[in-house]
């Protein structure tokens, strides 16, 4: 319990950090990019220690998978709740970006800050592990320079799952984005973990650029081009055909409905017909 105890600890300080971050930005939403660092770094901060416990924890501490899915559904309620509309995820930033819904450099800025954000939670873990704690941030800190990488398939394989749970995460978020938060945020939770559980002999299913930047990307055994073709083209391509089956189009790159035929809303009346007729 010592080890559960000092994680919780260690996420209590994360979130705090993250809230206070949204606090002080309430007062400039020019800088509303910030909150997209706070939030990838709220993200993959706590998702390495839910990685941690479930790499070492299950074993040294006797934690079971009960525990660690619990806890990977509380960060990322915690995380949309705490951030609200920044998501920590770049795909759902080009999003608003193909859908009109966003400038050039908000866009870039956004996704600089979280990858900046992702990098410093990185950095921060380590440290943190250092610290050596308890003994399962020990056997942890030891482990940290031999991680084991989460993809666990070919390269085609992993291109294939991060594509297909992408496309499924968004096609559900486009369809709650004009939902209540109370409805939207648990939702979206629930799904993250769910897919997130399922794929976890395969990817793991981040479906987050970023997110699997700060996770895997560090760990032997593919090489930068190779994670990145799996964790970034993969989601990207998922997004880009969930955007194309609800709207039929991408608005910035055609503005003609591929999909759908939209009947016109207005018809002539049958008075102006015949007057024409009479003309």
């Amino acid at each position: 319990m010592s080890g559960l105890n000092a994680s919780l600890g260690y996420f209590v300080a994360v979130v705090i950090f993250a809230a206070l971050i949204r606090a002080l930005l309430r007062k400039w939403p020019r800088f509303s990019f910030i909150l997209e660092f706070a939030s990838s770094f709220m993200l993959v901060a706590c998702w390495l220690e839910v990685q941690t416990i479930v790499e070492v924890g299950e074993w040294a501490g006797g934690l079971g998978p009960d525990v660690t899915v619990t806890m990977l559904f509380v960060v990322l309620l915690t995380q949309g709740v705490i951030c609200g509309s920044a998501s920590g995820n770049p795909t759902l930033v080009v999003q608003k970006f193909l859908q009109l819904e966003a400038t050039t450099l908000p866009t870039l800025l956004a996704v600089v800050a979280q990858f900046l954000g992702a990098h410093l939670a990185l950095l921060v873990a380590v440290f943190y592990w250092g610290l050596e704690l308890t003994d399962m941030h020990m056997i942890k800190n030891l482990m940290a320079r031999e991680c084991s990488t989460s993809l666990l398939v070919s390269l085609l394989q992993g291109f294939f799952t991060e594509c297909v749970c992408a496309l499924i995460f968004h096609l559900i978020h486009l369809n709650l984005r004009r939902r209540s938060a109370l409805i939207r945020v648990p939702l979206i939770a629930v799904l993250l973990t769910f897919l997130s559980y399922t794929a976890r002999g395969y990817t793991s299913a981040y479906m987050n650029p970023s997110l699997a930047y700060g996770l895997t990307f560090h760990c032997p055994g593919f090489t930068f081009t190779e994670y990145a073709v799996v964790y970034w083209l993969g989601p990207l391509t998922g997004m880009t055909l969930a955007l194309l089956l609800y709207m039929g189009h991408i608005p910035r790159i055609f503005a003609r409905n591929l999909l759908y035929f939209q009947k016109t809303r207005f018809r002539v009346p049958k008075g102006d017909k015949g007057e024409k007729k009479k003309q």
